[in-house]
């Protein structure tokens, strides 16, 4: 696999990176009960890596600011070209939050629409303000967060404990200016010099008369709506991504992408439409949509076949053919049950190059080369330890989990979540067998041992106690928990720099390496 934006091809495969945790905001106590509105449902970096927003399920979106290479004054990249010291690792501050969606009812459907936040992409800043997009189920909105200077009076305008003639200086002026007009052919002279007459101006001037004074010295991070992209979607929003022309992007739910100008929230154009005439035709869904990085007639959508398919806006004005498209077949004899549920793909990201695409499904992730539609590149296995109890997890739910996928911006690495708050890192260079396991915990390289399977009972009870480095319960040789009730679905990869932010429940976790 080629690396970075040239694409040259890496000779070597790279060393394995060591994990260490960085930070952690919202760390819950031992025993503390987690809110469901406060659980992370979304995690993006912006473009430069400066900024970090989480969604909750609450309706809320978080910001974090990088501190230390602000501090020093640059970017981590100048810092290094003139041999400045940068700090040993990246570190982030909370700025601020505001609550982005509220809980709605569609009367006509007699639905709740939940405020939980789906998807956050980050727009182009301008003029020092940073705009974004957020969405629910329904309803797409795009905010500018901008530091706003708070002013203040520190000076009155007069000071009243002077006194000139029977009353204040205030009050005379009051009193004497209640004629807002002048009289038809009065001159505007005749009109200053009355009033001056009026307030009895000492001979020596009135020394209390000052100038106000106004100060600007705090500041105020205020967020603000621009603009509401509603009703354009019957069915829920699953991803909406950025074109890299800075004017437009997309909005998928389960039938339909749509495409929207940034400026203009009253119209869209919708460019995919997979609704079959009788609904009970329906074979498929689409369940992640995202725009080629530099490329912006290009799209690709994903599946609940396990299919990417990738089209061109140029073809024509609904994109109803693909251009091309990438599955995998099966093999003879393989197909059970769970074959179709497992196989559906639930997150996709294009690489900084836009050469490749990673897909991540139930049980695997994927590398795909655009330019070779006859199969993936790599296949990572990340749950092949779960295949046996395919069974639980479909009576628990636990096999419609949809976990997200990301990359490194040197394309040499990929990451995604699994069970027990755990999440892996492969290394997808020619040659590369880097496989890590980490843990959302203070903790990440912890070693994990096997025990034996504990009852599912005492799982809920233990999950606390792993996080504080004990055995994992029920973990297979490899380290891979059994524990279900704990998961990570959100994870994102710093855009340069090999550092990831992962959302274990409402706890934010960072690690560099």
């Amino acid at each position: 696999m080629s690396g970075g934006d040239g694409g040259d091809v890496i000779a070597d495969p790279p060393r394995s990176l060591e994990w260490k945790f960085s930070q952690v905001f919202g760390e819950r106590a031992a025993g503390e009960e987690v809110q469901e509105v406060d659980i992370i449902s979304a995690i993006e970096f912006d473009k430069t890596g400066d900024h970090l927003a989480t969604g909750d399920r609450g309706g809320r979106v978080v910001l974090f600011e990088r501190t230390d290479t602000k501090e020093l004054g640059g970017n981590r990249r100048d810092l290094e070209r003139t041999d400045l010291p940068v700090s040993r690792h990246p570190e982030f501050q909370y700025k601020t939050e505001f609550q982005s969606h509220e809980p709605e009812f569609d009367y006509l459907k007699s639905l709740e629409i939940e405020e939980k936040i789906n998807k956050i992409r980050w727009c182009q800043m301008a003029n020092g303000a940073n705009f974004l997009l957020s969405t629910n189920d329904k309803t797409i909105k795009f905010w500018k967060v901008q530091e706003k200077k708070i002013k203040k009076i520190l000076d009155m305008n007069v000071d009243t404990s002077q006194r000139v003639g029977n009353g204040g200086v205030m009050s005379s002026i009051t009193s004497s200016s209640s004629k807002p007009y002048l009289t038809n052919g009065e001159h505007p002279h005749h009109s200053y010099n009355s009033l001056a007459n009026d307030l009895s101006f000492p001979l020596g001037g009135i020394p209390s008369l000052r100038l106000p004074v106004v100060t600007s010295n705090e500041t105020s991070l205020v967020a603000r709506c621009r603009r509401v992209y509603a009703h354009a979607h019957d069915y829920h929003i699953n991803s909406i991504s950025n074109n890299s022309d800075g004017e437009t992007f997309i909005s998928a739910d389960d039938l339909r992408i749509n495409l929207w100008n940034l400026e203009i929230s009253n119209q869209s154009f919708n460019i995919v439409d997979v609704k079959p005439t009788n609904m009970e035709d329906l074979t498929e869904v689409i369940t992640s949509a995202e725009f080629h990085p530099s490329h912006c007639n290009m799209l690709a959508y994903s599946s609940s076949k396990g299919s990417i398919r990738l089209i061109d806006l140029r073809q024509s004005a609904l994109c109803d053919s693909h251009s091309k498209l990438f599955e995998e077949q099966e093999s003879p004899g393989s197909r059970s049950f769970f074959t179709e549920i497992i196989a559906s793909i639930s997150d996709i990201k294009f690489t900084k190059n836009g050469r490749y695409i990673l897909s991540r499904d139930y049980m695997t992730l994927k590398l795909w080369d655009i330019n070779m539609d006859s199969g993936p590149v790599s296949t990572f296995q990340v749950h092949e330890h779960l295949r046996p109890k395919l069974c639980d997890l479909y009576e628990n739910d636990s096999i419609f989990d949809k976990f997200e996928c990301c990359l490194s911006g040197d394309g040499l690495r990929v990451a995604t979540g699994s069970y027990s708050n755990l999440f892996r890192v492969f290394g997808c260079a020619p040659g590369s067998s880097e496989a890590t396991t980490l843990e959302a915990s203070k903790t990440p390289m912890r070693k994990q041992v096997q025990t034996p399977c504990l009852p599912s009972r005492l799982t809920n009870s233990l999950t606390r106690v792993v996080r504080r480095g004990a055995e994992s319960p029920g973990a297979d040789a490899s380290g891979n928990s059994f524990d279900f009730t704990t998961k990570l679905l959100h994870l994102a990869w710093h855009p340069t720099e090999n550092s990831i932010a992962c959302a274990a429940a409402n706890s934010l976790y960072m690690y560099y390496a």
